[in-house]
């Protein structure tokens, strides 16, 4: 990657944890903090009241707001990777995943911040795949950082026949991949299995 790509990246990268922080410090807590306002508001209305029904609309608008905000916010950078590294957080992606996945992990506890998040969102968008359109009822994460290049696999058992062409994600991935000067593979044929295979260069200095 030539140095003001790098620049480019890391800049794009230190602004999306920031933008995270302060939706979850700042107007995240903030929504919450009004819908306690308006839940003790409520008790004081009596019910069937004019008041009463624009302070449950008001609830369940804000309800949904902070919901929106809370995917919003787990879209940007998991504040499990932020603070605890890549491991950690595949690890927990792979604990809430609908598909059972085996999880083969070696890595060291923090590698650079843009090739974290690269990896991350490689694995959660190729889980959603396979939970949406592939019918596995297994997968298989495996992750190795050697000879300065990190190398994570997604494999399932599924029915296979992915094409990046079907609006599946896969061209997403590979889009995320380029930008950290690395390299997408997929292996799916019909009747399965599927492999997802990325390499990312990965240098310490």
């Amino acid at each position: 990657m030539d140095e003001s790509r790098a620049r480019l990246v890391t800049a794009f990268e230190a602004e999306r944890v920031r933008i995270e922080r302060d939706l979850h410090d700042g107007a995240q807590q903030r929504l919450v903090s009004l819908r306690m306002a308006l839940g003790l508001a409520r008790l004081d209305a009596p019910d069937g009241t004019a008041l009463a029904v624009r302070l449950d609309d008001a609830q369940d608008q804000l309800a949904t707001a902070l919901a929106e905000l809370r995917d919003l916010v787990r879209g940007l950078t998991p504040r499990t990777l932020t603070d605890n590294g890549l491991v950690a957080a595949l690890e927990d992606s792979a604990a809430r995943s609908p598909v059972p996945v085996t999880v083969d992990l070696r890595l060291p506890r923090h590698l650079p911040p843009q090739v974290e998040s690269a990896a991350y969102f490689v694995f959660t968008e190729a889980m959603a795949n396979i939970a949406r359109h592939s019918g596995a009822s297994a997968a298989r994460l495996y992750s190795r950082h050697h000879c300065d290049l990190l190398v994570l696999e997604v494999s399932d058992n599924g029915t296979g026949g992915a094409d990046p062409a079907g609006g599946s994600g896969l061209t997403g991935l590979a889009d995320r991949v380029d930008v950290v000067d690395g390299r997408l593979r997929l292996s799916s044929p019909r009747g399965g299995p599927t492999l997802v295979r990325v390499e990312i260069p990965c240098r310490f200095e």
